[in-house]
């Protein structure tokens, strides 16, 4: 079916356009040779450039009225069959309607995040699965792709490969843990001075370097764990997604809340912890059931408010709850035969990553590309 031109309609954040990865693997392993495309938000675009399952990848480059009417006029240009609208919000369905395609697959009214939005839709889809991976999954199944083994199509530039080889070998650090105290919502995240002891603790028991990711407007929580970490002397880096990606794939372990950080991690293959405590694991934590959740509530009291204080569930989790779920983890990985770090290919590792060459980008003391966001 090489006629068939898909459109992914999935504009942010980091998490969630991990978690549509598999959805848009699903339709190049069934549609093999037809186009497929993805508009998102410009920021995010570094996540999905050079992706070996993309044709083309569609940047909506502001908030501003005419840019968003602009970019519906391209996709509409561009001839689309279908338009998948993952985002399920007034703004994505209304894109996804201004490319005039007579197949427009989306969400029903319940499962929509703006539930009305679905009214944009020409087939609205009730998924039955619980993780969002899966329910992703089940939009291109809508459009006859086959459902099989989920597969996380990444690529990781030969220049950030190289920037992140060079930070490290100038640290002089070869095996390490990354620790990513931020991401999103005060009310999922753990706090900070308890990375700091469990950094203590990583260093104390097994020696592994810790290495702090600190995205945008995190910096003082990047501090906090810093200064409660004593001799484990932890670096704070900020990078780029790029540079984010391949320094996550190096990790022995990723440790988060539930955030993009971890989600890109599990993506890549990386072993992870997730801190989990309103929000429910069961739907959007870990994807593939080898990593492991620490939560101390049931899904009876799972919610998404979004509260600018740090939750009574996020605190209940003690640093020894963590620690004794890192060190099970660690354990898990090494009998997996460090699969990660062999060097041997595996369904969630980053596909047609090219050998890092020697590269121009410089870093500062944070280990920061000049120019670089998140």
């Amino acid at each position: 079916m090489a006629d068939e031109r898909f459109l992914i309609v999935r504009l942010s954040s980091l998490g969630d356009i991990v978690f549509t990865l598999p959805m848009l693997a699903a339709l190049r392993d069934t549609f093999c040779r037809s186009h497929i495309a993805w508009v998102v938000n410009e920021r995010w675009k570094p996540l999905l450039e050079g992706n070996p399952d993309l044709n083309d990848v569609i940047t909506l480059p502001s908030s501003s009225i005419s840019a968003f009417f602009a970019c519906g006029k391209r996709l509409r240009d561009d001839g689309y069959t279908t338009v998948f609208d993952v985002q399920g919000l007034y703004k994505s369905a209304l894109l996804a309607r201004l490319t005039h395609v007579p197949q427009r697959i989306g969400y029903s009214f319940s499962f929509a995040r703006e539930g009305a939005a679905s009214f944009f839709y020409t087939q609205r889809v009730k998924p039955t699965s619980k993780h969002i991976v899966d329910q992703n999954v089940e939009l291109a199944a809508a459009a006859g792709a086959k459902i099989g083994p989920a597969r996380f199509p990444l690529s990781i530039s030969s220049e950030a490969q190289s920037a992140v080889n060079q930070f490290l070998t100038a640290a002089k650090i070869s095996r390490y843990v990354v620790l990513s105290p931020g991401g999103g919502w005060l009310s999922k995240l753990w706090p900070p001075d308890r990375f700091g002891e469990l950094a203590l603790k990583l260093w104390e028991r097994h020696g592994l370097r810790i290495i702090v990711n600190c995205g945008p407007g995190e910096a003082q929580l990047a501090e906090i764990v810093v200064a409660n970490a004593a001799l484990a002397l932890p670096i704070i880096v900020q990078y780029g997604i790029p540079e984010m990606m391949e320094l996550l794939r190096g990790a022995e372990l990723a440790v988060a809340a539930d955030s993009g950080p971890l989600h890109l991690a599990n993506a890549l293959g990386t072993p992870v912890v997730g801190l989990f405590g309103q929000t429910s694991p069961d739907r959007n934590g870990p994807y593939g059931g080898r990593d492991i959740v620490v939560r101390n509530v049931d899904d009876s009291e799972t919610t998404y408010k979004r509260e600018k204080f740090y939750s009574e569930e996020m605190c209940s989790i003690s640093v020894d709850q963590v620690m004794e779920a890192v060190e099970k983890r660690l354990a898990q990985r090494a009998l997996e035969g460090d699969e990660h770090s062999s060097g041997e290919s595996s369904a969630n590792r980053p596909e047609h990553a090219t050998t890092p060459e020697p590269g121009s980008i410089g870093s500062d003391a944070f280990g920061k590309p000049p120019g670089s966001a998140r």
